[in-house]
């Protein structure tokens, strides 16, 4: 959607509204990639979950480089949230692995490095693009990830997975998501800034369906959940 930054400049919830409206269209295709096929009986729920647990370590990491970097108190805190909320997801996570009868101390969740998304946002500087891309459309695509995911548990008669995510893994990323927006409205008030969080996003979005479709091509992975 085009605008005109000098004629008419955009209010911080102004700018919001377009972007959710933009991100909608691609967190509909991001659902749609993750649910694509039947899932074969290899693709497992123990091997979804250790995709998950890289996720959630990496969503933890980059909040907590954010956060100090981050010179506004007010999305200092927001990300220090989101840092123990992630790392709680990821102790959720691994006790459920446990459970499944997984040896988790084997795992190392960051084996093969660091993904593209987190290079990516652990590059940006300006506090309404970190917005943008992590809490905002991040938290965002990690929300219809899930969905998918725990249609899968369920459809495989895991409940207790499905539950561990619509219970509690969900709403923390609601909230971290709803957090997103009102600190967007808040920072995203400048066209320098409006323009800096559309392409962050944007990129995000890229990333992420580009890192989707590689997993599902190479390795058969699809309803991976989100962070």
């Amino acid at each position: 959607m085009a605008t005109n930054d000098n004629a008419h400049p955009m209010s911080g919830e102004e700018f919001v509204a377009q972007l959710a409206e933009e991100n909608r269209a691609a967190l509909d295709r991001l659902s749609q990639l993750s649910a694509v096929g039947e899932a074969p009986e290899s693709l497992t729920i123990e091997n979804l979950l250790r995709i998950a647990l890289k996720n959630e370590l990496e969503a933890s990491e980059i909040a907590a480089i954010w956060m100090a970097t981050t010179k506004e108190v007010d999305v200092k805190l927001a990300l220090a949230r989101q840092c123990g909320d992630e790392a709680k997801h990821y102790h959720l996570i691994a006790e459920r692995l446990k459970a499944l009868g997984v040896d988790v101390d084997q795992i190392d969740p960051l084996k093969g490095g660091y993904s593209p998304l987190f290079e990516y946002l652990r590059s940006l500087q300006n506090t309404a693009a970190r917005v943008a891309a992590g809490q905002f459309t991040r938290e965002g695509i990690a929300l219809v990830r899930n969905q998918v995911f725990v249609s899968f548990c369920e459809a495989r008669g895991d409940g207790e997975t499905a539950a561990l995510y619509w219970d509690k893994i969900q709403p923390d990323e609601l909230h971290h998501h709803q957090l997103g927006k009102r600190l967007l409205a808040r920072y995203a008030v400048t066209p320098e800034d409006q323009r800096a969080a559309r392409q962050a996003a944007r990129y995000t979005v890229e990333l992420a369906e580009e890192i989707q479709e590689m997993t599902r091509l190479k390795a058969g992975i699809t309803r991976a959940p989100g962070c």
